[in-house]
């Protein structure tokens, strides 16, 4: 690339500040205190805990062949530059298309959920009034480089995985009667426990549905201090993220009681005051907000970079490719604007309509971003079979190369084919409703959308459209946003 083009802050993010920007995007209290207790009510099955593993499994060989194209293509839009790379421009930009859908649908779906906690905690305002001061926090945030970000956003994510951790405690020693230590585990474990009729694909699309995020740290690929702890961040992210769930999921379970889980609805801020007094569950719940604040920052930051990416190699405007000056700059300050505007969109046709917040919102936005980020997922691990395939790879061993890429595909189709069987229990459409389709037409509109316009940019621009997920820094000749202010 050419001398002088905009960077973000390099080598600034090290393994931990990757792999908390990933967990923190999770969202572990809104796991412990929202997905935990839904799943166990939508289901009444004791596999939840297994759920857990079963996708974490799948995540790590949809993450292997992931991260190590990422490697060969260090970029601040992987999933787009991997298809690009992998593929062709044309599948780079539906990458891109599908990628911005997602996480702006991430990102949204949690507004509600903030406003809604926020004003039942306090006992005033609407939703969309603290939604609106998220919003502004956000954007705030965003004015920042990721390892400033990742620094604030540590400390509260080390305290709520302290919470998490304390209810895992008082879960597995205050088990319900019969539901003991040993039995609860051989319930919650046992194979047939996720083989239940009705349960067994809502089970696992809950599961997958709180691994969302955990895949963004490869989305600061230009601000990571080496390929290794992009690898370390992102390895952290998924396995910490899946034990930790599998853990609260058990202690949930044990808690309630495995044997009685039908309309299962306590909430883990009960045990927590029981256990430790009022003043852990009042910090809970405090974490419960800051939590989802933090998520929807993190969402926020990998948007941006994505923004970033694609205005620095033309197919966006290159006004959007804006960062921070100075040596402690290098924030992405166009994407972050764009990301702002579009959730503020939303987020006024949302209120204008009157959409019911938990019931309508939340549920319908994080559908449709779970089943993009675990498309995208899926179609990487195919594009980076055939990237290895054209000798664009290292030393690899044949695992990275062909078993991780196939099994990860391979098992990506079967939670597609999972998640579309359980839409409408996520939704919570009647059986036989059209509406679920809605899902699909907002993910292949952008997709069409993508085509056509990498259609144009191929016959009015071609040396954009060549250059797709080519627009990677070079060392060597491009100055670092620490030295900038350096005199020689």
């Amino acid at each position: 690339m050419r001398p002088g083009m905009t960077v973000l802050a390099r080598y600034s993010m090290g393994p931990a500040a990757l792999a908390g920007a990933a967990i923190v995007a999770s969202s572990p209290q809104t796991v412990l205190n929202g997905g935990i207790p839904a799943t166990y009510a939508a289901t009444g099955a004791a596999g939840v805990p297994l759920s857990f593993l079963v996708i974490m499994t799948v995540m790590a060989f949809l993450a292997v062949p992931y991260v190590a194209v990422g490697r060969h293509v260090p970029h601040g839009a992987p999933f787009y530059a991997q298809l690009a790379r992998g593929g062709n421009p044309s599948w780079g930009l539906a990458g891109a298309a599908v990628t911005f859908i997602g996480y702006s649908a991430l990102q949204a779906s949690l507004y509600p959920l903030l406003g809604s906690t926020v004003a039942a905690l306090v006992g005033s305002g609407s939703w969309w009034m603290w939604a609106i001061i998220a919003w502004l926090i956000v954007l705030l945030l965003g004015q920042y480089p990721g390892a400033v970000g990742a620094r604030v956003l540590g400390v509260l994510l080390a305290l709520e995985i302290a919470v998490v951790l304390l209810f895992i405690l008082a879960g597995l020693t205050h088990p319900s009667p019969g539901a003991g230590t040993a039995a609860g585990a051989g319930l919650a474990f046992a194979p047939s426990s996720l083989v239940v009729a009705g349960a067994t694909s809502t089970l696992l699309v809950y599961a997958a549905a709180a691994f969302a995020g955990t895949e963004t740290a490869l989305a600061y690929a230009e601000e990571a201090t080496s390929y290794r702890a992009m690898a370390v961040g992102s390895a952290a992210a998924i396995g910490g993220g899946g034990l930790l769930y599998c853990l609260a999921s058990w202690a949930y379970g044990a808690w309630v009681g495995f044997a009685d889980l039908d309309g299962a609805a306590r909430q883990p801020l009960t045990l927590l005051g029981e256990v430790y007094g009022s003043g852990i569950a009042e910090l809970s719940t405090l974490l419960l907000v800051t939590s989802i604040l933090a998520a929807q920052a993190s969402f926020g930051a990998a948007i941006a970079r994505n923004v970033f990416a694609l205005a620095r190699e033309g197919v966006l405007p290159v006004a959007w490719q804006k960062v921070s000056p100075g040596a402690k700059g290098g924030a992405p300050l166009g994407g972050t604007a764009v990301q702002a505007v579009t959730s503020a969109a939303v987020l006024t046709t949302m209120a204008v309509a009157g959409a019911d917040p938990m019931a309508t919102i939340f549920p319908w936005l994080s559908t449709i971003g779970a089943v993009c980020v675990l498309a995208l997922l899926t179609a990487t691990s195919w594009s980076a079979y055939t990237f290895f395939d054209k000798g664009l790879g290292g030393n690899e061993s044949v695992f990275v190369r062909r078993v991780c890429p196939v099994a990860g595909g391979t098992f990506g189709v079967l939670a597609l084919f999972f998640m579309a069987g359980s839409i409408g229990t996520l939704l919570g459409t009647e059986p036989g409703s059209p509406r679920p389709w809605l899902v699909a037409a907002v993910i292949g509109g952008g997709v069409l959308t993508a085509w056509i316009v990498g259609l144009r940019l191929r016959r009015a621009r071609p040396d954009v459209y060549r250059g797709i997920g080519r627009g990677v820094p070079d060392g060597r000749t491009v100055l670092d946003p620490a030295l900038e202010d350096v005199e020689v």
